[in-house]
């Protein structure tokens, strides 16, 4: 990252976004309009506190994947030849953690002496936790455009280290059902990772769910009236869900042989079909809302 003024944006611009700017060369799109005093349109807005808050994961696969043996959705197969002989080495993935955290690290410097705050400790997690706590400063100042489009790089080149062969586009799976808000929700991680899952509002980025929470917004989502089809006052609740074992896994980070520890122990409901058990959804919620969280790594 270059010097930075510490100006910030007075008046309306096109957003100088990310994200406007892969509108513009992917799609010929037009940019869309900055919010009032920013740089930023909503959707870049949100994409930027996206890479902060995504930054850490993708910085601790990276760190897993430095012999060469695993990849984010799992165990590699070892292949003979094609990489020099011993122990092997992921150059790519240590050069995202070292663009992570020179990046992150510039970037809290710039805040840090402008807003004459202390500076965070030079970890990954402080760093992106500083940076996300100072989100809205950032998305307003001068380099806005600068900070988006070098933290989108950096995180998708980290994703791509972490799995080259892993599609990480985010897919649009509907209108968000807060009050007011007329964003779209996209879903922020692939279907067949082993990661949780998120998703996010691309207008207003504190509108964001992930582990259990995603089983209330599909209520939520499924009972919001539309312009066209309010909701009557007697409507019906919305139809249970039934989940797998890997739908489990992947909401709340349960390992596979405590979801089926509790599935016995707590008698959930159970259903099969085509040879897969599904367990009933409200079972499963109250099951898991009442284990104590588990501690930080």
């Amino acid at each position: 990252m270059n010097s930075r003024d510490t100006r910030t944006v007075r008046s309306h611009h096109l957003c100088t976004g990310a994200g406007c700017r892969r509108r513009e060369t992917r799609a010929g799109r037009g940019r869309r309009t900055a919010d009032d005093g920013t740089l930023l349109c909503p959707d870049c807005r949100g994409e930027l506190l996206t890479d902060l808050r995504q930054l850490p994961t993708l910085y601790r696969a990276c760190g897993h994947l430095l012999d060469g043996s695993r990849s984010m959705s799992g165990p590699r197969e070892r292949t003979s030849g094609g990489g020099a002989p011993g122990l092997p080495f992921n150059t790519a993935a240590s050069d995202a953690r070292r663009e992570i955290l020179t990046l992150l690290g510039s970037w809290a410097g710039l805040v840090a002496e402008a807003r004459q705050v202390p500076r965070p400790d030079r970890t990954v997690e402080a760093l992106a936790a500083f940076l996300v706590r100072h989100w809205g400063w950032l998305a307003s100042h001068s380099a806005a455009g600068d900070a988006s489009h070098e933290l989108s790089a950096t995180a998708r080149r980290a994703a791509r280290a972490a799995d080259p062969d892993r599609d990480r586009r985010p897919v649009v799976i509907g209108t968000c059902p807060e009050p007011g808000c007329t964003g779209r929700l996209q879903s922020l991680i692939h279907p067949h990772s082993a990661e949780a899952p998120a998703v996010r509002c691309r207008v207003d980025p504190a509108h964001h769910w992930t582990g259990e929470q995603l089983m209330t917004l599909r209520r939520r989502m499924a009972a919001a009236p539309t312009a066209t089809h309010p909701a009557p006052l007697d409507a019906a609740p919305t139809r249970t869900a039934w989940l797998t074992a890997s739908d489990i896994t992947r909401l709340w980070g349960v390992p596979s042989g405590s979801v089926y520890r509790l599935a016995s122990l707590r008698a959930w409901r159970r259903r099969s079909r085509n040879g897969r058990t599904y367990y009933h959804e409200a079972d499963v919620v109250r099951a898991l809302s009442e284990r104590r969280p588990r501690p930080a790594a």
